[in-house]
């Protein structure tokens, strides 16, 4: 009876085991939190998840009951459900740097909310304002499509807690689109990594890459913006990812986390990056050749985010968040996804993302 299973069969079972022991014995931490969560759901009144949730990555310590009640609203069991990840997305664009009294139509934000705007997928735009300027009045903002609420959502002053990725109500579908106020993309660029995202819902799909690496010197990790064969991080100035993560970032992770990222006033991008690795085991997803996503501040002034002690932070960052979570979660990918008929010599009748061709490095 042994010799009859079939080579395949024992491989998907050792690969199983595989899995089981990553997600339930491999630590003392991971037995004890299982063993909790057994004895929490033979409780009365304690909703219990079946064999699909236990016995599939990411497993039942990182699928929280208390998100949805139906399993169609995770990333994870899509596949195995035959279900779709959704057609539309809510775009959140975070704001800290506010609009020019001066030259407001001709701000950066204003002219991504117009992109956005202009995107077949789109549900619904939220602005959540960071700033310490006032946002401008709603009559001042971009002409909106009747099929696209526009919603601004002000921070409360000095609260130091972000609220990017706050699971905010509004936010009703499954694809969240996570943008900086001066990010760059374009309608095309928008619906093209919508389109990659709806193939890999449980990752972060987006365009800005950055890496890691283990600095031998310092006995350290170290963070690199330099163009590379590879990247791990995909930032979320300019991203897609499912809503469940915003879930899992405010609920599930130490607060020891959160306190470095409210006392740095940065790394939240690379905090996110860590929080999918490390529940999916897998890289993000970086889409066509762009490497510059920002608008570049005017008059030649430096941006924060190319601020020397800016980077020097996030690398201390990537440390402590390594340190927290007891490894390096974050994996490495070579893979880059472009339309197909990008950069080939055809007619333009023949591509559907005309403006993807025209934008530069």
């Amino acid at each position: 009876m042994v010799r009859s299973v079939s080579a395949t069969k024992v491989l998907a079972l050792r690969q199983q085991t595989q899995v089981l022991w990553e997600r339930y014995f491999s630590s003392i931490e991971k037995i004890v939190f299982t063993t909790l969560e057994i004895i929490r759901e033979r409780l009365p009144a304690q909703p219990a998840r079946d064999g699909l949730v236990w016995n599939s990555s990411p497993g039942a310590l990182l699928t929280l009951p208390n998100f949805s009640d139906t399993w169609r609203h995770y990333p994870f069991f899509l596949n195995a459900l035959g279900a779709q990840p959704g057609e539309r997305f809510t775009a959140v664009i975070y704001v800290q740097l506010g609009v020019a009294a001066a030259t407001p139509t001709a701000s950066p934000l204003y002219r991504l909310v117009r992109n956005v705007a202009r995107s077949q997928y789109v549900a619904r735009i939220v602005i959540v304002w960071s700033s310490e300027k006032p946002p401008p009045p709603r009559a001042r903002w971009p002409q909106m499509p009747a099929s696209v609420p526009l919603n601004i959502l002000q921070q409360p002053a000095n609260s130091g807690i972000s609220q990017r990725f706050y699971p905010h109500p509004l936010v009703q579908t499954s694809a969240v689109l996570s943008l900086d106020e001066d990010c760059l993309l374009t309608t095309d660029e928008v619906d093209f990594a919508f389109v990659v995202w709806q193939s890999f819902p449980d990752r972060i799909v987006g365009y800005p890459a950055r890496s890691h690496y283990w600095d031998d010197a310092k006995g350290s990790w170290g963070y690199t913006s330099k163009w590379t064969n590879d990247y791990s991080i995909v930032l979320t100035g300019a991203a897609f990812y499912h809503r469940y993560y915003n879930f899992l970032y405010t609920h599930w992770l130490s607060p020891l986390l959160h306190k470095t990222v409210e006392q740095s006033q940065n790394c939240e991008d690379i905090l996110m990056n860590f929080l999918v690795s490390h529940v999916t085991r897998r890289p993000p997803i970086k889409v066509t050749q762009r490497k510059q996503y920002k608008e570049q501040p005017p008059g030649g002034a430096r941006s924060p985010w190319n601020d020397p002690d800016h980077f020097i932070q996030r690398q201390t960052c990537l440390n402590t968040f390594a340190a927290v979570f007891g490894y390096m979660p974050l994996l490495r990918s070579n893979m880059r996804l472009d339309p197909v008929l990008f950069k080939d010599p055809v007619s333009n009748l023949r591509r559907k993302y005309h403006q993807i061709e025209l934008v530069g490095s």
